[in-house]
């Protein structure tokens, strides 16, 4: 049997549970209208699921929100799964240990007992099957909760965004308790028994207000204020009669976004493929650095990533990128302001001479088409008073044919058409000759086009 210890309550997952309570022959519509008006009629206990477990079941949610379609079967790399849980240790028998409790876990919905006496329940694994091999990580999630997860916002499921930054296993109940009541700004009073047993065995000492503050308490809401988007403050009630506290309530606010500084599983996606496809990590470096998440924080990796990159801009990088960025990272290589201002500097130039490269250069192209145009212009011209020549000749008399074809044969352009055609110069230029040589016929042509274009301006 389950005891209280062993459960962590999370009243968001309920709602969707009980909307789709049907095909566990649930009373839907009872469950639905004690929902819709009172969050605390609402019971959500996550069953035996710690800390690494519980980041575990998120990572593997992530993946069931992006893909694009639901699976039976998700297959992931071993890696990538093991980062965006930010699963540390290199101990395969520990995530066996891991992944034993998270298929241990239920998540148990209740409701308060109706006043016909029926009380509405319903139980579902988190994740089902299991496996990994050859590098890679396969996992099966119930359809039930795939539904869930890829549906609507009906519910406020725990944000992907917070849950891997918890340590503390107390931090990580508490948050899942005290999220209902954000909106709300203020919880109900929790007995010191019932907060206890949030968490399970804690000890003796726990018994005792001051140590239960010192050891469970106070580090879990330090933790929450530190890492989530709750800031946490609480008072005491002490027990009536009496100087012993027996009660506490907490106030809660959410924190603006600009002050949360939270790196998001779509971040971790976003730099393990940076680490994995642009610098070609191998498993080894990142087991590496899941060995010592804590010094290789979020932000140390970010720094080395923008130190490789520039210097493989600036052809620094002669070897392996992968090599050069675990170097980085582990001797805090950063860029500094000055390189940034360098980088801005070069570029500047860069750009001053490819825009005067691109101005002489659109110059030159310019004047390349205004002669090609000229060229172009200048061909129909001559075309066109090789037409108009020839029509001139044809209009003619025999006798200005006659003089034009003599004319033509004594001139010098006409005396080096016909050398070139390999024709006697001293022979008569006969009719007959232009349609034998086309080339004879244009220049003759051209040469009577001017000719009588001269002979109407004298006229005038």
């Amino acid at each position: 049997m389950t005891t209280a210890g062993q459960v962590a309550t999370s009243r968001q997952l309920a709602l969707a549970l009980f909307d789709d309570a049907s095909a566990e022959d649930l009373p839907v519509d009872a469950a639905r209208s004690d929902i819709g008006f009172a969050r605390k009629n609402v019971l959500i206990r996550i069953v035996d699921l710690g800390v690494a477990a519980r980041r575990l079941i998120d990572a593997a949610y992530f993946i069931v929100a992006q893909e694009k379609d639901a699976r039976d079967l998700y297959d992931v790399e071993l890696d990538y799964f093991k980062w965006l849980m930010r699963y540390s240790s290199r101990n395969n028998s520990h995530l066996e240990q891991v992944i034993t409790e998270a298929q241990r876990a239920l998540i148990q919905a209740t409701a308060e007992v109706e006043a016909d006496g029926t009380k509405p329940f319903g139980s579902v694994q988190l994740i089902g099957r299991i496996s990994y091999t050859g590098g890679r990580f396969q996992f099966r999630v119930p359809p039930d909760l795939i539904g869930i997860i890829r549906g609507p916002g009906k519910s406020h499921w725990l944000s992907l965004r917070i849950t891997s930054l918890f340590s503390l296993s107390y931090a990580r109940v508490m948050y899942d308790r005290l999220l209902p009541y954000a909106d709300e700004g203020l919880t109900d009073w929790f007995t010191l028994e019932e907060l206890r047993s949030w968490q399970g065995a804690m000890g003796a000492k726990a018994s005792e207000f001051k140590y239960f503050k010192r050891d469970w308490l106070a580090p879990a809401v330090d933790q929450i204020n530190n890492v989530s988007d709750l800031a946490l403050s609480y008072e005491t009630r002490n027990e009536p009669g009496s100087r012993k506290i027996g009660r506490l309530r907490f106030r809660i606010e959410r924190k603006e976004m600009a002050e949360r500084l939270l790196h998001s599983h779509e971040q971790a996606q976003v730099l393990y493929q940076t680490l994995k496809q642009e610098f070609g990590l191998s498993s080894a470096q990142f087991s590496q650095i899941a060995s010592d998440r804590e010094t290789y924080n979020d932000e140390r990796l970010e720094q080395a990533v923008e130190r490789t990159r520039l210097s493989l801009k600036l052809g620094k990088v002669s070897k392996s990128p992968a090599g050069f960025f675990m170097k980085a990272l582990k001797e805090g290589w950063i860029v500094s302001d000055a390189e940034r201002q360098m980088v801005l500097v070069q570029e500047s130039l860069a750009l001053t001479d490819k825009c005067e490269v691109d101005a002489k250069g659109n110059a030159e192209t310019r004047l390349a088409l205004q002669l090609a145009a000229q060229d172009i212009h200048a061909q129909n011209r001559i075309v066109d008073e090789v037409r108009r020549g020839w029509e001139v000749y044809q209009e003619a008399t025999a006798k200005q044919r006659e003089d034009w074809r003599r004319a033509y044969k004594a001139s010098a352009a006409g005396k080096l058409t016909l050398r070139r055609l390999g024709m006697d110069v001293a022979s008569d230029l006969a009719e007959e000759m232009f349609a034998k040589y086309p080339d004879l016929r244009d220049g003759f042509s051209g040469f009577v086009f001017n000719k009588s274009r001269t002979g109407k301006s004298r006229g005038r």
